[in-house]
């Protein structure tokens, strides 16, 4: 499908050498790449339609990526949707308060009747761009209800999208608030993480050694490196079907 990579560390570092190593699986994910990192205090996102190892520009956008906090990364393997700009990850936009959120998905949705009313008003055409147009609208009419969220609140609402697109679906997930990283997976060996002195690194795939797997089916909250919330194990597991696996086999997966 995909991969994914994020960070939550408590200081900024560089993670150079960990983005050139994610971005060298790209020859088996060759149809975008995309990161965000900040710049100038700044959320900043780049991203393109082309394999990462084909890319004019990436070498010089890793080069050029100061320490960072917080940075989420992204290679694509077009299962729903055309090779074209609008449906390379990350998507991001503000919420009705101002706030920015980010979203990378790795995964497919087979049951999305909740996401079928953002056909016709999205960019693109990924099932991912759907969740992310979701997770809003539920941002959103919950800050009509209460006015500006706080951090609980807005780990409640990821929790409530995990819990109501996981059923039949993979869904493995890094979404950013501009101040929480938010992570789910529910498909086992399917995302890691790495816990160092100044915080926790997370991979669909070990980048080198010290990685461990996620825990299955719930939502994890990380400030400044540091766990803050953990959902209960109430979303669902996506086992993959005979016709799931020969998808992956005829992309040579």
């Amino acid at each position: 499908m995909c991969e994914l990579f994020g960070a939550s560390l408590s200081k900024a570092c560089d993670l150079r050498e960990y983005l050139k190593i994610f971005y060298s699986h790209s020859v088996r994910h060759p149809h975008g790449w995309g990161m965000m990192r900040f710049c100038d205090g700044q959320i900043q996102i780049i991203k393109e339609p082309v394999s990462a190892v084909e890319s004019k520009i990436l070498n010089d956008v890793i080069e050029q990526t100061i320490p960072q906090k917080n940075l989420l990364a992204h290679i694509r393997l077009a299962t729903v949707g055309k090779k074209k700009p609008e449906n390379c990850h990350p998507y991001s936009a503000t919420d009705n308060s101002g706030r920015q959120w980010t979203l990378i998905h790795n995964g497919t949705i087979y049951s999305g009747n909740k996401l079928m009313k953002y056909l016709n008003i999205q960019n693109g055409d990924t099932d991912s761009e759907r969740i992310f147009l979701y997770l809003l609208d539920l941002v959103n009419y919950k800050i009509s209800q209460c006015g500006e969220l706080d951090e609980r609140q807005r780990f409640d609402i990821v929790d409530i999208l995990a819990h109501n697109l996981s059923p039949r679906n993979k869904l493995n997930l890094m979404i950013f608030d501009g101040d929480i990283l938010y992570i789910h997976k529910n498909m086992h060996n399917t995302l890691s993480y790495k816990y160092t002195e100044n915080g926790f690194l997370f991979s669909t795939e070990p980048l080198d050694d010290g990685w461990k797997g996620l825990p299955m089916c719930k939502v994890f909250a990380f400030r400044q490196g540091e766990k803050i919330f953990e959902s209960e194990s109430c979303t669902s597991e996506f086992v993959p079907t005979l016709e799931y696996l020969s998808a992956l086999a005829a992309m040579n997966i």
